[in-house]
């Protein structure tokens, strides 16, 4: 399912397209994209993962913004309907994070979700 960034039922920031395309020209294979999943686990029962990878299922979702290709597998995409992917820096450290308006609770690392 091809959705545009302005219209998608995911979507990810302009601070999120901006580090992932930084990434990508690093490992300087255009190819890439940025896969955003859900795992069992975690402090509040489970988690979100990103990795890059260069094959889209035919059943992912793929949202596209400046020229960086998002793909969420169908699984995980019932838990991240309507959520936003962002990338944030601060004392933290700097991560990839995910508002996600499905999420009842949430730990105080940010990676970690309850439905």
């Amino acid at each position: 399912m091809f959705e545009e960034a302005l219209d998608a039922p995911i979507s990810i920031t302009e601070n999120a397209t901006r580090k992932v395309r930084s990434l990508i020209e690093e490992e300087e294979n255009p190819n890439l994209k940025l896969r955003v999943f859900v795992t069992g686990g975690g402090c509040s029962g489970f988690s979100y993962g990103f990795t890059f990878d260069e094959a889209v299922a035919e059943d992912d979702t793929i949202v596209e913004r400046d020229g960086v290709t998002m793909v969420v597998d169908p699984l995980s995409f019932q838990y991240l309907s309507g959520a936003t992917v962002d990338y944030k820096e601060g004392l933290q450290g700097s991560q990839f994070s995910v508002n996600n308006p499905n999420a009842s609770t949430t730990c105080g690392c940010g990676s970690s979700f309850s439905i």
